[in-house]
């Protein structure tokens, strides 16, 4: 069947982003369309312009006989700005405020389509990484890791409290929380991940950083590397912040329960992105 270029170019996009970091040759796409290699690279030319200008992502053409095209997921400044400011008016407001100076963010990690921009907008940071891994713990930042994973082609590894029997072996730690400075346990299986394996921590609130800190350690039994780290909030005042390096969309500066109000301004994500 032989496809019109406005055809081929809207199902080129889709299956481009559908498998970003994935190399894919130029004769699978000129199979898929019964077209000539010289259209298709003319196709992903207008591809990658309009992807380019709408701050969407790019492409990477790998040259020689095996090489192809790879689609990496790029969120503009002006586009991640007036999001990121939404999300901060969306968490300022007091009447997420819960017994304790706690933050109802529930409804927040359960939209998906919150969840998905900020996925896209923090897996921009590390799209050009070596990230075989994105690493976070059974909280509500589920849906974030998995998020940001989807953008970067990679699986989700997922720490628990307690060992569960459908994983089999599981390798456990010990940690010190950061905040309560209590003693708490983390379990991941042993089939979770490769020896030497390379980590993109992800999570969804960090306060003093402890539970980052006991993911660390389990990576070091597996031999792993910290690829980065990526919170969607972090809690500005802390009496001592035990992770430095990482990335925030959002900065929780003061949560007053008396007064019932909540600060918050935009994380360290803009700052450290062209550090990354």
């Amino acid at each position: 069947m032989k496809f019109r270029r406005s055809e081929r170019l809207i199902d080129m996009t889709s299956y481009l982003l559908d498998h970003p970091r994935q190399l894919v040759p130029l004769t699978f796409f000129a199979d898929r369309y019964d077209s000539a290699k010289s259209s298709i690279s003319e196709d992903l030319a207008i591809v990658k312009e309009t992807f380019e200008q709408r701050g969407i992502g790019t492409l990477q053409t790998v040259p020689g006989a095996a090489g192809g095209v790879k689609f990496f997921v790029n969120v503009s400044k002006e586009k991640a700005e007036p999001f990121v400011n939404e999300l901060c008016e969306l968490i300022a407001d007091s009447e997420r405020l819960l017994p304790g100076g706690y933050l109802y963010l529930t409804d927040i990690l359960g939209s998906p389509q919150i969840v998905q921009k900020a996925g896209r907008i923090i897996a921009s940071a590390y799209a050009d990484a070596k990230i075989d891994v994105v690493m976070t713990i059974a909280t509500k930042g589920i849906t974030l890791a998995y998020a940001v994973a989807s953008q970067l082609n990679v699986p989700v590894v997922v720490v628990r409290r307690d060992s569960k029997v459908t994983e089999g072996p599981t390798v456990s730690i010990n940690y010190v929380s950061g905040s309560a400075k209590r003693i708490q346990t983390m379990v991941l299986s042993k089939r979770s991940m490769k020896q030497g394996a390379k980590v993109l921590i992800v999570d969804d609130f960090m306060k003093a950083g402890g539970t980052v800190i006991g993911m660390i350690s389990m990576l070091e039994e597996f031999n792993a590397e910290v690829a980065g780290i990526a919170v969607l909030v972090e809690a500005e005042k802390t009496e001592e912040r035990l992770v430095d390096d990482y990335i925030s969309l959002v900065k929780l500066s003061n949560v007053d329960v008396k007064d019932k109000t909540i600060k918050v301004e935009v994380g360290n994500y803009f700052q450290k992105r062209g550090g990354i």
